[in-house]
């Protein structure tokens, strides 16, 4: 059964969620000519900074994740109390994305809840659904592994966010489909939000619109790189 012919209900990562909406823009801009403008400039960034994340070695790629999970782990340690107790939101890596499974298996061991994005309705915020090593996943759309529809829904303390590029401030740019945002703008109270990715995906700007939530910190392999500027 399609997508389509469930009634436009999904249960796949919100990485993908480019390929549902992939000329997502907010209409509420407050000028839709600049808007369209930054869609097609961040369409054609997405598109470079995905091709070289791609092109990156398989060692290379693992190198990059064994020091986000470092820098990650000490994170949670010095600000969280290890984050035991805690619901953590990790990812299912996909499309070169870095691999933090191992982290998460981790902290499962420690006493950390962790969870799994799901898209289970297009254009809704992202549901968390419980993971554990142990925990048998089944296919979602495009074949990716998900924690199964009965899995135990749960609310983060803390999110990870997969990105391609990112800017100061901690801003993100994602894969186009707005999904985070709407989450985060939905999520009382909101998760402690992680962006994850290269250090050399910085970007000066990524012109951010209305729509566009800063998320509290950006981590790459170098460790903490920007903090969401306080409010006035």
């Amino acid at each position: 059964m399609t997508a389509e012919e469930d009634g436009g209900r999904y249960a796949s990562p919100p990485c993908m969620a480019g390929e549902i909406a992939p000329d997502y823009f907010d209409p509420l801009a407050v000028d839709p000519a600049q808007a369209r403008d930054v869609a097609r400039w961040r369409r054609a960034e997405r598109e470079r900074l995905r091709a070289e994340r791609l092109a990156m070695s398989v060692e290379a790629r693992a190198t990059v994740g064994r020091a986000i999970s470092g820098h990650l782990r000490a994170l949670l340690d010095a600000r969280f109390g290890g984050a035991k107790g805690r619901v953590f939101s990790g990812y299912w890596p996909i499309k070169g994305e870095f691999d933090l499974r191992p982290l998460m298996a981790e902290l499962h061991g420690a006493g950390v809840t962790v969870a799994l994005p799901v898209v289970e309705v297009k254009a809704a915020p992202l549901v968390f659904r419980r993971w554990t090593p142990e925990t048998k996943m089944v296919r979602g759309d495009w074949n990716i592994p998900v924690p199964p529809p009965e899995a135990e829904r749960l609310h983060p303390d803390i999110a990870l966010a997969p990105f391609l590029g990112w800017s100061e401030g901690a801003y993100r740019l994602g894969y186009g489909g707005g999904y985070f945002d709407r989450t985060l703008a939905a999520l009382l109270p909101r998760p402690f939000a992680i962006g994850i990715g290269l250090q050399s995906a910085r970007l000066a700007t990524i012109y951010p619109q209305p729509h566009d939530i800063a998320l509290d910190l950006i981590l790459t392999e170098a460790g903490v790189q920007a903090e969401k500027e306080p409010r006035p």
